[in-house]
Parts: C-alpha cells; structure tokens; sequence
C-alpha cells in the first residue's frame, strides 16, 4: 500500500477523510467532559470551601494538569502513536472525573483539587486531537484539517451544559464522556495517522517518507532545541499568549457581570457567544491561514485580543450586549491564534521532531492559562476589570509586532524544514494504491 508522505506534493491521503470523521465524533463526545469542567471546576471548588479563592484554583488545576500531560502525551505519541496518546489522555481525565464526584460527594474541596488536575488529562487530550488531523494532511489544508476538529469541540461544549442539568453526577458523565473518545479513537483511528506518515511512499519515479519498519530515534534535547527556530518562537508565542490572554478575561468576567447584577442567565449567554468564537469560527481562521498564510492569520488573532480585551475592559458591569461583543472578539483572536500558530510550528520542524515539538507547544499553552487565570485575579483584587482589560491588550501586543517583524522580513533557507513544502494549493496528481 502506498500513503501520502507527510509533506510531498501528492492529492490528500485515502485515511484522511475517515480519520478526520472519527476525530471529530471523538472530539465532539470528549469535550462534553471537557465542558463540564469549565460549567462546574470553579464552582464545585468555591462550594465545598467556602472561599472563593479556592474556587478560583479549580480552573487553574485543570489547566495545570492540562500542562503536566502535554509532555508525555507527546513522547507517547512519539514511540506508539496518537491513538494510545489520546486514549491514554482521556483515561487520565476519566480517572480525575470519578475522583471529582467521589470529591463531591465527601465534602472535600482539598481531593477534588487534586481530581481536577487529573481531570485536565481530557483538556490535552482535545487539544492534541489538532495535530492528529494535521499529520496525514496536505501542507496546503492542514490548517483548514485542524481547525476542522477544534470546531468540533464546539458540539461538546454547548452540550454539556444542557446534560450536566439532567443527571445525579455531572463529573461521573464527563468520565464516562472521556472513557467513549478514548476508546473511539483507540479502536476507531486506523491507520494510526503519525505512524502512517512514517511509511515510505513512492509517487512516479520517487520516494519519501521512511521505511514504517523505522522506529524513531530518541532526540536529545539539543536536537529539539536547534529545531527551534523564529517560526517555531512565533508559533509558541502566539499560542500562549492568545490562551494566556483569553483566559484571564474569561476567568473574571462572571464576577465582573454577576458583581453588577447580571443573572446567570445573562453571564450564561455571554460565554455561549464567547465559546461560539473560540470553536465555531475556527474553520473560517482555517481557510484563512491555507489561503493568506499562517502569520496573517496569526497577527489577526493578536489584533482581535488586544481588541476584545479593550472592548470588554470598557464596558459597565450590566452592559451584557458590548460586553458579549468584546468576548466574541477575544474568542476568535483564541481561535485565529490556536489554528494558524499550531499549523505554522508544525510545518516548520522536521517531522521526526514533531510530536515533541507539539508537546513542548501546549505545554506553554496550558501553562499560559493558569498563569492567566491566577494574574487575573490578582489584577482584578487589587485595581479593576478595566485594568485588566488593559494588561491583557498591551499583553498581547507583543504578538503583533512579532508578526508584524516576521512578514516584512524573507525567510532564509535554513529556517524550513528539510521535507518544507512551499506550494499552497496541490495539484491533482493521482496516486496508485
């Protein structure tokens, strides 16, 4: 059998489109765990201490254990590849969730901490689901691949709130939600889309890839580093501030609209609208950064966070609709930055160093959140929303003027990978099976 090689110029793999179907199925039941976290972590924390210091902890730990996965999840997907990475990901977050209900049900705000970090093994693993649709896609769509699968979240997202409303244990539904993706894509991601972009295709007279005998290497550190070039800063950059940013505006905004008299109904809307632009949009950011490029793309998403922040910054505490305008924005500046930064840092390594490199790339990411999340409160404590509306705006100016400094400047030969691919759209070639 003969695949498409990672980056050659050949029409789309056989796999992909059933490996993207089963993606975003997956994704789609993973993220109602997922979204059930985010509906009830802070407010479950805030509950059973009494203190809403705590509760703010309970996000934050689900981001901090978001981060402490992406690291192995990526040199799992390394050695075994994505299949057991993603389903060994959800069944750390399927643990987290049953030790959450367990939490709950004794009254200890200390163990549910602990669960929720846990918990975050279902965050990583919803967020690694991007790279594996990128793996077999042409360099041509492979941002319009990924963010295929972020807009699946959505579905996840939108239903939880409705689901967790129906049941006894809401936690105990977001193990069992996270135990159907992981193992969906356990029995369901054939072939194995990294390991599949190992084989050796030959297309005509030619071949690339390597031999799917061929395990790889351990890379040392040095390697992975020396990988590490201005794209690949760009990249990490982009995506940790977008999240860092988007974040800590997300983590205040219900204290700011409940602190002014708005109902839960009301706050409710507004991260309906906000969640739309994270994962509803990304197809639109998708198509952008396949048809303009991956650093356009990029700058808009800073330009809509340093926007969105101002936007919602400026707004009264019971102005609900300019307050939802402004979280639409900073939720598609998220989406903008997610899509087009993981499709650039991807394309700008070599595909040996890939996983560890994407590993490395939502590290920062969840990191990023926490650290959002915990300044936030901080900023909000001792000044006001409307300063934080500005810290988060100037702090995502840096971004911009990165992308700014990477368009008007050429791009040397060394700073691509050695299989990069420059043509945007693929001609139709056929390929013998």
């Amino acid at each position: 059998m003969v695949a498409a090689c990672d980056d050659q110029v050949v029409d789309r793999h056989p796999a992909q489109r059933r490996i993207i179907g089963f993606l975003i199925g997956t994704q789609a039941v993973g993220s109602i765990g997922v979204g059930i976290g985010i509906m009830l972590g802070a407010w479950a924390a805030t509950t059973l201490s009494g203190s809403v210091a705590v509760g703010g902890l309970g996000a934050t730990a689900i981001a901090v254990g978001a981060a402490l996965l992406a690291v192995p999840v990526a040199l799992v997907a390394r050695r075994f590849g994505r299949r057991r990475a993603l389903a060994a990901a959800y069944g750390v977050g399927a643990l987290g969730g049953v030790g959450c209900a367990v939490a709950s049900a004794y009254g200890s705000w200390q163990l549910l901490l602990l669960s929720l970090v846990a918990f975050g093994g279902g965050t990583a693993a919803t967020l690694a689901a991007r790279y594996a649709a990128g793996d077999l896609a042409h360099p041509g769509r492979r941002a319009g691949a990924m963010s295929t699968v972020v807009w699946a979240t959505t579905l996840g997202v939108i239903a939880a709130p409705n689901l967790a409303a129906v049941v006894a244990s809401p936690f105990l539904l977001a193990s069992l939600a996270f135990v159907l993706a992981g193992l969906g894509v356990l029995f369901g991601l054939r072939p194995d889309p990294l390991l599949a972009g190992r084989v050796a295709v030959v297309v005509g007279d030619s071949c690339c890839g390597v031999g799917a005998s061929e395990l790889p290497r351990r890379h040392t550190r040095a390697e992975v580093w020396s990988a590490i070039g201005p794209n690949v800063r760009l990249a990490l950059l982009g995506v940790a501030l977008c999240n860092t940013a988007m974040t800590g505006m997300m983590s205040m905004m219900p204290v700011q609209m409940t602190g002014g008299g708005s109902t839960l109904v009301v706050v409710g809307i507004v991260v309906s609208v906000h969640v739309a632009g994270m994962y509803a949009a990304s197809p639109l950011f998708g198509l952008l950064a396949d048809r303009i490029g991956r650093v356009p793309v990029l700058a808009l998403g800073a330009s809509l966070v340093v926007a969105g922040a101002g936007v919602c910054g400026m707004a009264s505490s019971h102005d609900a609709p300019q307050m939802a305008v402004g979280m639409l924005m900073l939720g598609c500046g998220w989406s903008a930055g997610i899509v087009a930064g993981s499709a650039l840092l991807t394309e700008s390594v070599p595909s040996g160093l890939r996983p560890s490199t994407q590993g490395l790339a939502d590290l920062v990411l969840n990191l990023g959140g926490a650290l959002g999340g915990l300044l936030a409160g901080v900023i909000m404590s001792a000044w006001s929303f409307t300063a934080l509306g500005l810290v988060v705006g100037f702090a995502a100016l840096p971004l911009l003027m990165a992308c700014m400094g990477t368009t008007l400047r050429p791009v040397a030969a060394e700073e691509l990978p050695d299989n990069a691919q420059i043509s945007p759209v693929p001609p139709r070639r056929s390929v013998a099976l």
